[in-house]
């Protein structure tokens, strides 16, 4: 794994760069080597933030980017809490990928090992598994809000009364709502 630092605002020390390359190359064993780690370090110049030290990673593999911040008010502390994040999502992945391999196989035999399926992922091509028919009735933003949220969905697509389009509604990361509309 390829692993860049580089510092905003904090000169980046050797003992900061080895501690932090210590921590996050302990995530290259669940990753394969073609995979690259940016560490940004910097701290808030804001007085107001209390936990100005941060921390942030990501990490641009062959499938999903991964990306996880840590702040506190002491960098290590930050690189620590940031590490943790990352090897949890690096652990979530690695388990999808290796479910869904075993899934769309049948079952895995026992003498074939993480890194076979990491190339194997690589070579298949995503591919449409499945396909939903449903009519879509007039209505406005907000009512199309609620339907979403009735049937518990992250988006809900619709056609939009006032226009007669088709739109989509979608759930943003902060809790509100996205409209996608056609031009």
């Amino acid at each position: 794994m390829k692993f860049n630092v580089k510092g905003r605002n904090i000169t980046v020390t050797d003992s900061l760069r080895s501690y932090a390359e210590e921590k996050l190359m302990k995530l290259g064993k669940n990753l394969n080597s073609a995979s690259r780690l940016e560490l940004e370090l910097f701290c808030e110049k804001n007085p107001r933030i209390e936990d100005n030290q941060v921390a942030e990673a990501t990490i641009f593999t062959k499938g999903p980017v991964l990306r996880a911040k840590g702040a506190s008010t002491d960098m290590y502390a930050s690189i620590d809490l940031m590490a943790d994040k990352l090897d949890r999502q690096v652990k979530k992945y690695r388990g999808k990928l290796v479910s869904h391999n075993a899934h769309v196989r049948g079952s895995l035999p026992p003498d074939r090992g993480l890194e076979s399926l990491d190339e194997e992922a690589e070579e298949r091509e995503p591919q449409i598994v499945k396909t939903k028919q449903f009519s879509i009735k007039p209505m406005s933003a907000e009512e199309a809000a609620l339907q979403m949220e009735l049937i518990g969905h992250d988006f809900f697509v619709f056609r939009n009364a006032e226009t007669n389009e088709t739109n989509v509604i979608y759930r943003r990361r902060d809790g509100d709502y996205g409209l996608i509309e056609p031009i």
